[in-house]
């Protein structure tokens, strides 16, 4: 089988984010990037698979800016066999992004299979595997928590909302979108790691992909940071009297009660 994984490179959740000088999106500098958490349920189930159907490949794509290499070798340490960067600019949507990476699929001489993770979790867009799907013309089956694999076809069981599920079953090449809990993500080995920083990569441009710029749909400004959170608190005392202390506080200043 043909197996393709699409994956995001994101910023690690415990990075301090800064804005860009005009506040058009985040600065980059500084930044510890990862591969999004739900791709790498993507990547585990592709290789599942894999293992199961001798002779398989497991080829990992993903569209961004150079750096976006660093996440398609940590999907190559876990055990993909090859790798596909299509370099877009930083500031690319999930449309132009899903325009690339389709592309790049259809450059390939036959898919049987792919997968992304449910959603990334920068944005939280959760759109832009539908969108690949959609350029590539295949059916599309969101937040996975399970699927049994036939030679045309997959059954897959996918979560809704109110803690219910649904089968669903479609033809194949499909596109399976990962949700937490279909597996467990695997760690990839030393070998495999030292392995994987020698293995190509091969880079694709926009242009070889039949994406541009003009496949953006939306652009971003004025991004602001939270506010900061306010200090807290401290009540010293006996019990009884921090517990009055505690009622005057929240009536008085914070007016909650």
């Amino acid at each position: 089988m043909n197996l393709y994984v699409c994956i995001k490179q994101v910023p690690d959740t415990e990075t301090k984010i800064k804005l860009n000088a005009d506040s058009s999106g985040i600065d980059p500098a500084g930044i510890k990037w990862i591969l999004s958490p739900y791709d790498e349920f993507a990547v585990e189930e592709a290789l599942r698979l894999k293992e199961k159907n001798a002779g398989s490949t497991v080829t990992v794509i993903s569209a961004g800016p150079t750096r976006v290499v660093e996440a398609i070798r940590t999907a190559l340490a876990m055990g993909c066999d090859n790798g596909i960067h299509v370099e877009i600019p930083e500031s690319a949507d999930n449309n132009f992004a899903a325009k690339a990476l389709a592309g790049a699929l259809k450059k390939e001489a036959k898919v049987d299979l792919v997968f992304t993770g449910k959603e990334a979790i920068d944005d939280g867009a959760a759109q832009t595997s539908q969108l690949i799907a959609e350029h590539f013309g295949m059916p599309c089956v969101t937040v996975v928590l399970g699927a049994e694999y036939g030679a045309t076809s997959v059954k897959c069981k996918r979560e809704v909302e109110g803690g219910a599920f649904e089968m669903v079953e479609t033809a194949l090449p499909a596109l399976l979108a990962a949700q937490k809990g279909l597996n467990e993500p695997r760690y990839a080995s030393l070998p495999n790691i030292m392995k994987a920083k020698k293995k190509e990569v091969k880079l694709l441009k926009a242009a070889d992909v039949g994406a541009s710029e003009a496949d953006q749909k939306i652009k971003y400004k004025n991004f602001q940071l939270p506010p900061p959170k306010q200090a807290g608190k401290k009540i010293a005392g006996e019990p009884a009297a921090q517990a009055k202390e505690l009622v005057r506080a929240l009536h008085e200043e914070a007016k909650v009660v």
